[in-house]
């Protein structure tokens, strides 16, 4: 999977380091360090006559990085995949030329397939978004790593994953004695990843609780069930209630259980918060479980409006404030796509969409979250709510992994 969605890959074919120009392509070139005479003293810039034949140097060292002769690769036609031993990632250049990180083009996680065109002693040519690239050959196998070393779960053994007070945020939470449970894919196929299903409510008495809106303590920049200008909001709300009289609870619950199933089935190991009336983990705790023990985090939830509104998600709001606050600087980004690809899936099994299919809001969840992370409305107080339907929206939900995950 590419790390970064938002970054446009610049394939050129010349590269800017320091005062030289590098020709792109795979040359072992030597640094070339800019001479300056700035607080410099006369023995180190030494007379005229020396510092020309410096820069004489300089210019010749130049010349030989423009016209390094680049090295010669064995042509392949084979697929690929990304390793590394700690499962993290590895850079993606438009030249093989390791001196500065100003020709990464992407960053890849380990396990996600290429296809390689060319081998060198050292460097690999591969194929990325229909555009050559090249990648340190050391870091690409022929042979599909074992899943589990790159999933965000693999230190975590199946069954109940509590909240750590260690983990980053955890101290923020106020209701976290209850636990969620962690589920091995026993597919054939499995995708090395982790979804985390969160069943929106469900918590008895978190509508009594008020945790900190954000980390920073700020307060919140839109409206909600939570008003704008708020620092702290109920730990977990009750939830609505449908036109039926069935509490949203026991819907969202009922939905994650046959999501569960279908991601199984697809090789993801799932997550699941939350499989009864109640758990005591509140936002944060759960927000916090999901970031150390998931790929991807996904609250399910309907709207409290009765208009039959169809699917929407709750984006990252347009705020300048927020978006530079962290952890939502670093992963803003990764919520929207989430947001997007689930959408897409949903569309893709004939589900109704609101408006755009997003919605500014700022959450718990959110303002917590590393690793992407969206809630997911699923219709509102008037929308049916049969098992079928909820076979729909979880088959819907699915296509959205694949497509976020690139599966």
């Amino acid at each position: 999977m590419i790390r970064n969605r938002y970054a446009a890959l610049c394939m050129t074919g010349l590269l800017t380091f320091g005062s030289a120009v590098g020709l792109a392509g795979c040359g072992s070139y030597e640094k070339v360090e800019t001479l300056s005479e700035n607080g410099a003293s006369e023995e180190e810039t030494g007379t005229e006559e020396t510092k020309a034949v410096l820069e004489a140097q300089t210019s010749e060292k130049e010349t030989e990085m423009t016209q390094a002769k680049l090295p010669e690769f064995d042509s392949v036609d084979e697929t690929v995949y990304v390793v590394t031993e700690d499962g993290g990632t590895v850079n993606v250049r438009s030249s093989c030329n390791k001196l500065n990180n100003s020709n990464v083009i992407a960053s890849l996680d380990t396990g996600t397939e290429l296809k390689r065109t060319g081998v060198s002693k050292e460097w690999s040519r591969i194929v990325l978004e229909g555009e050559a690239a090249y990648i340190a050959s050391d870091f690409l196998s022929t042979e599909k790593p074992d899943p589990s070393i790159y999933s965000n779960s693999a230190s975590f053994a199946e069954g109940e994953v509590k909240l750590d007070p260690s983990w980053q945020y955890a101290d923020f939470s106020k209701i976290n004695s209850g636990a969620a449970v962690l589920y091995r894919s026993q597919a054939d196929s499995r995708k090395g990843k982790t979804i985390c299903v969160n069943a929106g409510h469900g918590t008895q008495g978190g509508s009594s609780v008020k945790t900190l809106c954000h980390p920073d303590g700020t307060p919140k920049v839109t409206g909600g069930t939570t008003s704008a200008g708020a620092t702290s909001a109920v730990a977990v709300s009750g939830g609505m209630t449908f036109a039926d009289g069935t509490p949203e609870y026991k819907v969202t619950v009922a939905l994650a259980r046959i999501l569960k199933d279908k991601l199984l089935a697809k090789g993801y190991d799932v997550l699941m918060i939350r499989e009864g009336d109640d758990v005591q983990l509140d936002n944060v705790a759960r927000t916090v479980i999901a970031n150390n023990a998931s790929d991807c985090h996904i609250a399910l939830h309907w709207d409290s409006t009765e208009s039959d509104k169809g699917a929407f998600y709750m984006s990252v709001p347009s705020n300048e404030s927020y978006r530079n606050m962290e952890p939502v600087k670093s992963h803003w980004q990764e919520h929207n796509a989430l947001g997007e690809s689930l959408i897409a899936g949903l569309k893709s099994v004939g589900v109704k969409i609101f408006s755009s299919g997003s919605m500014e809001m700022d959450l718990t969840q959110t303002s917590f979250s590393t690793v992407p992370s969206i809630d997911i409305e699923l219709g509102d107080k008037v929308s049916d709510h049969s098992e079928g339907t909820l076979n729909n929206l979880a088959d819907g939900l699915a296509v959205g992994v694949d497509q976020f995950f690139g599966f």
